[in-house]
């Protein structure tokens, strides 16, 4: 697409289904808080489109492109968050929230572990395979029913073993885990400052490790790039020369508005801004993968597997395989990261194109998807969560858990990368 052009029957096509996702939850949705839930999962699903980001791409660009501007972006993203969190609860007290103060433990380790690797083999993550719905649907899919079959077999695990369920070490606060302030009580603001500077140091240190390897690529002539960065960057200098003036509905300021494709920057802080009105309104943060799991159990519903049978598995309640879809808020929000992210993809017109190549796959990658669904499946189980339940509100609501999660995870999104190349490598030969 030309550059400040507007693919006018996209463009409108997102508009209707923006406006008819708010109508149809306005008025069948049974409460003001899945209304809630509908408006953020919308602005995180536009807000990932918008801006290309995910947090797979932290280890995959890093590993095959060289860029690591995703990973730095998401540093300003968990360490703004995390004062943000720290100021609520510092106001207000942490037993105002239901802060997700994780166990530390194999299960957190080996959960990393796999989740990266699957996160390498289905270039997605929990929540960026909503919004591969858009861009790359049958991957997506593929990805999306191992991944609910991974979690529906990880109940079980997640509900009894020991390894997964007590952890190694835990502060005064919460038997759960190890809550950061607890370790910096002198410090004259309740451990705050302590730990607000502890996760500053740590993003800093990622920062310097991460700009250091792509200074590194870049001299060794392997650094390839990221094509949405490129034309974030290009669209982004574009913008700052342009010195026109427009009307209010001219098809520059149109452009500009809905089309010009946000920097990671942008996206972030719109990400920043969700999740701090997640934890405002709902006390808690932001979850993704557990709804996986259920959806399978009620595709087992269809097929005449008892209620009993599967409540008995999973150690999960009936309500959640049984009552009415919409009725639970993460369903809610997961079904509307995906309209949020159709709405980017068509008022940018890039819906046709992107659905189209996404259509595509072949028949070696089947397999690389199934394992890579299982493993990210079965690792948000053993971990807890998955990279936004296990690492970024974790880390958001100052818990070790989510930074001993993130080496875990990055680990195994490189292994994934080395052991998907050798993969196709051989396939190819």
């Amino acid at each position: 697409m030309n550059s400040n052009t507007i693919h006018k029957p996209q463009f409108f096509a997102g508009v209707v289904v923006l406006v008819a996702t708010l109508l149809l939850g306005a008025t069948f949705l049974g409460s003001e808080m899945l209304f809630f839930r509908m408006l953020v999962g919308l602005g995180l699903g536009y807000a990932l489109m918008r801006s290309a980001m995910g947090f797979a791409g932290s280890a995959n660009r890093a590993y095959n492109t060289g860029s690591t501007k995703l990973l730095r972006t998401l540093m300003f993203l968990f360490f703004i968050s995390a004062v943000i969190s720290g100021a609520l609860t510092f106001v207000s007290g942490a037993d105002a929230y239901g802060l997700w103060i994780n166990q530390i433990n194999l299960g957190l380790l080996l959960g990393g572990l796999m989740f990266g690797t699957g996160m390498a083999f289905c270039m997605c993550c929990a929540s960026g395979v909503l919004t591969d719905m858009i861009e790359g649907p049958s991957r997506a899919i593929l990805t999306l029913i191992f991944f609910g079959i991974g979690v529906y077999v990880g109940f079980p695990l997640q509900a009894t073993q020991s390894w997964v369920t007590d952890t190694w070490f835990h502060t005064e606060s919460y038997a759960s885990g190890v809550y950061l302030p607890d370790l910096f009580t002198g410090d004259g603001l309740n451990g705050y400052l302590g730990a607000l500077i502890l996760t500053g140091v740590l993003c800093l240190l990622v920062c310097a490790g991460a700009k250091w390897y792509e200074n590194k690529r870049r001299r060794e002539n392997t650094y390839t790039g990221v094509p949405s960065e490129r034309e974030q960057e290009t669209a982004q200098v574009a913008a700052l020369q342009d010195t026109s003036t427009a009307p209010v509905l001219s098809q520059n300021t149109l452009y500009r508005l809905f089309v010009k494709p946000w920097t990671l920057t942008m996206g972030a802080v719109v990400i920043l801004l969700l999740f701090s009105c997640l934890m405002i309104v709902t006390k808690g943060g932001w979850g993704a993968s557990t709804p996986y799991g259920h959806w399978f159990g009620r595709i087992l519903l269809l097929f005449g597997v008892s209620i009993d049978s599967i409540t008995a598995f999973t150690h999960q309640g009936a309500e959640s395989f049984t009552a009415p879809f919409f009725s639970n808020a993460m369903n809610v929000q997961n079904v509307c990261i995906i309209l949020g992210a159709l709405v980017a993809s068509l008022t940018m017109g890039k819906f046709t194109h992107q659905f189209r190549e996404g259509l595509k796959i072949s028949f070696k990658e089947v397999p690389v998807y199934i394992i890579g669904g299982l493993l990210m499946g079965i690792g948000t189980r053993l971990a807890n969560g998955c990279n936004v339940g296990a690492l970024y509100t974790p880390i958001a609501n100052l818990s070790l858990s989510g930074w001993i999660y993130f080496v875990f995870l990055f680990s195994g999104g490189i292994l994934g990368n080395i052991i998907k190349k050798r993969y196709f490598a051989c396939c190819n030969k």
